[in-house]
């Protein structure tokens, strides 16, 4: 059989087009209606005055919206939160990730149960984990305070005191997510070729100059999806907060996410459209750089 001439293949390519538009249409559907759609609802909605009633009209004010928002002392303390979350996933949950993965990927007795319990955090509900640490964390009788107390501490109120509460959703959220990230950087591990660590062993070098020479250099792309992601995911923050502070006391736990939802809870639809806007602004940004960046790496690796 002949290979189709140059004449045909735009033919071809038009008619393979076509047969598969039916079978995207109602992902493409749902995508339009659920995504799309509200985006641009809330962008319009944004830049109006509206309560959430259908009886009172919209009101057009501009940019008011957004003037606000940067006016207000929540707003930058939703960021500030954000950041501190950020930060804790490069200083915590980076290097807690990490050592995990060489645990399970090391030859050691037992590396089915460590998996397990390690990834085991992962899997449990969000709402539930949030439950549990907010028991094991309240300041009368919870199991935190009541070992700080064998110990002769009279324990903190680790949720209740706005000094403490951020840091401590901090180190839960790390504590849930070190599991997934785990992964991550095992895999990038195992695609390492062994034959790097026999020459490296041949040459005299110790195990920790195998990681820090070695392992490391190598495993750059892991490092550089778990940038984009921890960044990211800090910046929605949303259901651990909201389970084990719903953002107090007072306001001191907001970030963007909860922030919004609170407006939208009290009806000031705008207002939160305006929150929503800004937070998808930056998440978008910063998803079109890392992309950027991506694709500037693959042409010089190509070149």
């Amino acid at each position: 059989m002949s290979a189709p001439g140059p004449s045909r293949i735009p033919t071809m390519k038009k008619s393979f087009a076509l047969s598969t538009l039916p079978l995207l249409f109602p992902a493409l559907l749902l995508y339009g209606v659920f995504l799309l759609i509200p985006i641009f609802q809330s962008i319009y909605m944004s830049f109006f005055s509206w309560k959430g009633i259908a009886s009172v009209p919209l009101v057009f004010v501009g940019l008011k919206n957004y003037a606000n928002t940067f006016a207000g002392t929540r707003f930058w303390v939703a960021v500030a939160n954000s950041g501190w979350f950020t930060l804790g996933g490069f200083l915590i949950l980076m290097p807690l990730s990490f050592i995990l993965a060489l645990i399970i990927t090391s030859k050691i007795r037992g590396l089915r149960f460590f998996k397990s319990t390690f990834f085991l955090p992962v899997v449990l509900p969000i709402t539930a984990v949030g439950l549990i640490w907010t028991y094991l964390l309240y300041p009368n009788g919870g199991l935190v305070n009541s070992i700080c107390k064998i110990f002769g501490s009279e324990g903190l109120n680790w949720l209740g005191d706005p000094r403490y509460a951020i840091f401590t959703a901090v180190v839960v959220n790390e504590w849930i997510y070190a599991g997934l990230n785990m992964l991550l950087f095992a895999a990038g591990m195992l695609a390492i070729p062994e034959d790097l660590y026999e020459a490296a062993s041949i040459d005299g070098a110790s195990a920790i100059e195998r990681v820090f020479y070695i392992m490391i250099p190598n495993l750059k792309e892991s490092f550089k999806i778990f940038s984009i992601l921890c960044v990211t995911g800090c910046l929605r923050t949303f259901d651990l907060l909201f389970v084990m502070t719903n953002g107090g006391p007072g306001f001191s736990n907001y970030t963007e996410a909860i922030y919004s939802f609170t407006l939208t809870s009290q009806f000031n639809i705008s207002q939160a459209s305006a929150v929503a806007v800004v937070l998808a602004v930056v998440l978008m940004a910063i998803a079109a750089l890392y992309v950027r960046h991506l694709a500037r790496t693959t042409l010089a690796e190509l070149s």
